[in-house]
């Protein structure tokens, strides 16, 4: 379970420029905990294993993100077990900040920052919970051979892989940003040469590879798309993970089976919008019992002037503090200042069987 120890800090030193800000970070707390639980929490079977992945938006560069948006992705990435996160930056310190909000029981790994061409400098980072995952002390980049190099280059972003090991289940994330620009067959090439490598490996290693990240995919139908569906990996179907809901940037895959022998066990997968309880409204947050009620845990939804007010003040003043200009027009912008507090990707997330054990006792009968 998250911490939430620092809430009463806010409360023993109030800021001056953010009255009541325990209590408002509590109430959205509250709600994002229920839209969690009836997402995610609810219908979780007893063991399973559930991965999760997020693209979180420059983690964290430029103006720092406010206190609260870190109690957020706490907790949202806390339903997971473990989580792949793609656009960490230089400075560790943030997401040092996130895992101590998680509690002890996690932990972390991150690349190195990438300098290669197109790597725009970030870092790709697994945050797991100790409790559910046991690290199998292997952990690297992949690196192309000659032969699979792409335009006699490497991939941009080099590819993050560790293995873990969940119950019977044993695993590895190889966790990618794939490079974005027009060149769409240059992304189909990383994805397919990344993909190839994986269900290589899967026939000779004891272990199921998942290629999991933010591929860049325009449209469910592109050539992007086909090049993950082809390489012989399960794609389960997330839909659009963008802000606007028509592209399909994010996307997890996995093999089905190899050396490892059991048939891995796909139980549910989705993404989650986490604009229905933080930071929102949702676009689609129209209907009379998804907006303001009567106060109730996790039914409070605060309309769309209430969050400008709300936030209005507090983000200038933090603006000029970082040495960035106030908005000009509030109203317009708060949506793209959400993508820098929260991410201008969802996350998304599968639930795997991690207990073959009835299969395993089978073999004796």
């Amino acid at each position: 379970m998250a911490f939430y120890h620092a809430l009463k800090n806010y409360k023993k030193k109030p800021d001056l420029d953010y009255p009541n800000k325990a209590a408002w970070i509590s109430s959205r707390l509250l709600t994002l905990r229920h839209d969690l639980y009836a997402n995610i929490k609810k219908d979780r079977r007893p063991n399973s294993l559930i991965i999760g992945s997020w693209n979180i938006r420059a983690f964290d560069d430029g103006v720092l993100r406010m206190d609260e948006s870190y109690h957020y992705i706490a907790e949202i990435i806390d339903h997971f077990d473990i989580c792949a996160i793609q656009e960490v930056k230089s400075d560790l310190d943030p997401l040092r900040r996130l895992v101590k909000l998680l509690g002890p029981s996690w932990d972390f790994f991150v690349s190195d920052v990438s300098i290669h061409k197109g790597g725009n400098n970030e870092r790709m980072a697994f945050v797991y919970n100790k409790n559910k995952v046991i690290f199998r002390n292997l952990i690297g980049e992949i690196v192309l051979p000659k032969e699979d190099l792409i335009a006699d280059e490497q991939v941009a972003r080099s590819p993050f892989f560790a293995s873990f090991q969940a119950g019977w289940f044993k695993f590895s994330l190889c966790s990618a940003h794939i490079v974005y620009g027009d060149d769409l067959d240059l992304r189909a090439s990383e994805i397919k040469t990344i993909a190839d490598i994986l269900v290589k490996r899967a026939k000779k290693e004891d272990q199921v590879h998942i290629f999991l990240g933010d591929m860049n995919i325009e449209k469910k139908d592109d050539k992007i798309m086909k090049a993950l569906k082809d390489s012989k990996l399960t794609v389960p179907d997330f839909g659009p993970t963008n802000m606007n809901g028509n592209r399909w940037f994010d996307q997890m895959a996995f093999t089905e089976k190899g050396k490892a022998g059991s048939k891995t066990r796909l139980l549910r997968h989705g993404t989650f919008d986490w604009r229905h309880a933080v930071f929102g409204p949702h676009p689609k947050t129209d209907a009379p019992e998804l907006t303001k009620q009567n106060g109730l845990e996790g039914k409070y939804r605060p309309t769309k002037e209430e969050i400008l007010n709300h936030y209005e003040n507090k983000v200038e003043k933090n603006r000029i503090e970082h040495g960035k200009k106030p908005y000009v027009n509030w109203s317009k912008s708060y949506k793209n200042w959400t993508t820098y507090e929260m991410s201008d990707h969802l996350p998304i997330w599968m639930e795997l069987e991690i207990d073959y054990s009835d299969d395993y006792l089978r073999r004796y009968l």
